[in-house]
C-alpha cells in the first residue's frame, strides 16, 4: 500500500479480457511519458504522492488508476491531457462486463421497452436508490464494489440523453413503486425521478397494479431493444444469471409477453396520476 494514504484510492481491477487490454494501453502510455521524462517509477510516485508499487501495477495494468491518479500523472509528466484524457476509457473498464454489453446494446437500441417486476428498472433508478439496492446483497459487496456497479448503473442511463432519441417504454410493478428500498426518503426521491422521467417525451412509463386478475408477466422482469440494424434482442435476470437472447423465436415470445403487459398495465396518463398519488402517501 502507499506510505502516502492513496492507496486506497486505487482498487484491484477486473478479469474480463476487454477491460484488461484496455488497462494494459494505459498504463503503456503512462510508462511512455514518464520516460520520455526521464522519470524512474519511485520518482513518479513520489511525485503524484503514490507508491513506487502502485505506479508500477498501473502501468502493467494490473491495477485502474483513479482520476486523481492520471490528473497528476498528466500534470508532473506534462503529458499535455494525453493521459488525462483516458479517465472515460479507464472508468469503463471498472463496468462489469455483463453491464458493459448491455451498455453497448442500449447504446443502439431506436427502441426500448422493460418490464421491472421486482424493483424499479436500472435506467430509472437514482443513484441512493441504486447504492441501497446493490448495499443489501448477499453475499455483502465491499464499498468499492458497490461505487463501482451504482457508476456503472448511472452511466447507461446516458441513453435519455441521445439524439436522434431512443423510444423507450418501461412497465413498472406496483409494488416496486411502494418498496421503501433505502428508506422513505430515498423512495420519495426515486418517485419524483419517474415522474421528471415520465416528462420526455420519448419516454412513456406505466404501472401494473396490483389487483390485476390477467398478468403476461408472472415469468419475471424482461427487456427488449430493437436495434439500428433491424434485429432485436432480449435481456432478462435471474438469480445468479444475467443473459442475453438473441434467438429469433425466443425474442419474439419475449416481445408477444410485452406487448401483452402493457396492454394490461395502467395507461402512462394513468400511471402518471398513480405515481403522483403514491408519492403524496408518501409525503
Amino acid at each position: 500500500m502507499g506510505a502516502t494514504g492513496q492507496g486506497d484510492a486505487e482498487e484491484p481491477q477486473v478479469d474480463d479480457e476487454e477491460s484488461t487490454a484496455v488497462l494494459r494501453t494505459v498504463g503503456k502510455v503512462i510508462k511512455m511519458c514518464r520516460e520520455r521524462k526521464g522519470m524512474t517509477q519511485a520518482e513518479l510516485g513520489t511525485a503524484i504522492r503514490y507508491s513506487e508499487e502502485q505506479v508500477s501495477s498501473v502501468e502493467r495494468g494490473r491495477r485502474a488508476p483513479m482520476p486523481q491518479f492520471l490528473e497528476a500523472a498528466d500534470d508532473v509528466l506534462g503529458a499535455g491531457g494525453v493521459i488525462a484524457g483516458l479517465q472515460k476509457d479507464v472508468e469503463e473498464a471498472r463496468y462489469p462486463k455483463k453491464v458493459r454489453d448491455l451498455a453497448k446494446l442500449e447504446a443502439k437500441a431506436v427502441d426500448l421497452g422493460a418490464y421491472a417486476s421486482h424493483h424499479i428498472h436500472g435506467l430509472l433508478q437514482t443513484s441512493a436508490y441504486a447504492e441501497a439496492l446493490y448495499a443489501m446483497r448477499r453475499p455483502t459487496y465491499t464499498e468499492d464494489e458497490i461505487n463501482r456497479h451504482v457508476a456503472a448503473r448511472m452511466a447507461r442511463k446516458c441513453v435519455f440523453d441521445r439524439l436522434p432519441s431512443p423510444l423507450v417504454s418501461f412497465v413498472q410493478e406496483e409494488v416496486t413503486l411502494r418498496r421503501p428500498i433505502g428508506g422513505r426518503m430515498v423512495l420519495r426521491q426515486q418517485l419524483e425521478h419517474l415522474l421528471e422521467v415520465s416528462a420526455l417525451r420519448h419516454v412513456e412509463i406505466q404501472v401494473m397494479p396490483t389487483d390485476r386478475e390477467d398478468h403476461a408477466g408472472m415469468a419475471g422482469s424482461l427487456q427488449l431493444l430493437k436495434l439500428s440494424d433491424g434485429k432485436t434482442v432480449g435481456h432478462s435476470e435471474a438469480q445468479l444469471h444475467s443473459h442475453l437472447i438473441s434467438d429469433p423465436r425466443e425474442v419474439q415470445i419475449l416481445e408477444m409477453r410485452y406487448g401483452m403487459i402493457r396492454a394490461q398495465a395502467l395507461t402512462p396518463r394513468e400511471s402518471l396520476a398513480f405515481i403522483e398519488k403514491v408519492l403524496g402517501e408518501e409525503t
